[in-house]
């Protein structure tokens, strides 16, 4: 059974939503031909959850993260479940080294909450942070994919003050040549790229970021054959008549893409992958939502599509 790709699932805070929305999403997804799943939870996991994913897997309990991965699967029917000792940072850290060592295909994350990963005495501020720390990647995008349009972030958790300083013309294009490989943009179907400032600078009226550093490097870009279109005037970008028009929407920082995002797609239907890793990183689209944990009331459709894109994109890595 080594051909299994192999996907690990962490589920993120103990007493967030995480947990049920991976139970809910694995007794819908099922045993899948050629994959072999894994799961972090804590030991003291509502057996209720458990039994929702001993439905449709026979589940092969390991008490530390080693053991599991040694382990040689009877079937891809069999799921390895690790009931890890550590807090749910260290099991997203965990899996990482086993990915940037080729251990493992894909990684799909439940819902962490900053505070969570301070606990774990960790100095990331998010699960872009511990991969890119982790993998030694010199950059690394937050990209959402969704049923209605895709958006890539050319930057991450950051304070609104620093965001322009922090996007020199280097970084964009870094960013954009990301986000081409990505998304291939096509004649018909560009990528849209917002300015950063209101109207999109306005000529300068505000701000000089758009004319002065992005519309050089979107030029340098073209002239290479590459399809883009901007600097797009942000309040106007996201109107429903411009969803189908555009390969992916590419957002200067966190909010001006992840607002319409979410209005759109709510918590429930878009993807998150990390650009720029090594390997394969999918994530649910929502929080840990901890105001409804143990309510049985979390949507699992963002995970479900999360389990799903990371098997499609390592079945497009490994040809099959």
């Amino acid at each position: 059974m080594s051909t299994l790709k192999k996907i690990v699932i962490t589920t993120g805070d103990l007493d967030g939503i995480g947990l049920e929305v991976a139970a809910k999403a694995l007794e819908k997804v099922g045993p899948q031909k050629g994959v072999q799943f894994f799961y972090f939870r804590g030991a003291k996991a509502p057996a209720s959850l458990i039994k929702r994913i001993g439905r449709k897997f026979k589940i092969k309990t390991f008490l530390s993260w080693p053991e599991a991965l040694d382990y040689e699967p009877r079937s891809y029917r069999e799921i390895i479940e690790v009931t890890s000792a550590q807090p749910p940072p260290k099991w997203v850290e965990s899996a990482a080294v086993s990915a940037f060592h080729h251990k493992i295909d894909a990684l799909v994350t439940g819902p962490l909450s900053k505070p969570e990963i301070m606990r774990a005495g960790m100095k990331d501020l998010g699960h872009t942070d511990i991969l890119k720390r982790i993998s030694k990647a010199p950059h690394a995008w937050m990209t959402f994919l969704g049923k209605r349009f895709n958006v890539f972030l050319l930057s991450g958790h950051m304070p609104v003050q620093k965001i322009e300083s922090s996007l020199t013309s280097e970084k964009l294009e870094l960013g954009l040549r990301e986000a081409l490989r990505m998304f291939k943009p096509t004649a018909r179907k560009p990528l849209g790229v917002l300015g950063l400032n209101p109207h999109a600078g306005d000529e300068g009226l505000i701000g000089s970021f758009d004319d002065s550093v992005l519309k050089p490097v979107l030029v340098k870009l073209r002239a290479e054959g590459a399809f883009l279109e901007g600097p797009l005037v942000p309040d106007a970008a996201f109107h429903e008549d411009h969803w189908k028009k555009f390969a992916a929407y590419v957002c200067c920082y966190h909010d001006q893409g992840l607002i319409p995002f979410k209005m759109i797609h709510g918590f429930e239907t878009g993807v998150h992958v990390t650009a720029g890793l090594p390997f394969v990183r999918t994530s649910v689209d929502h929080g840990t939502a901890k105001d409804i944990f143990g309510k049985n009331k979390a949507d699992p459709r963002s995970m479900i599509h999360a389990i799903k894109t990371a098997q499609q994109m390592v079945g497009r890595e490994k040809g099959t």
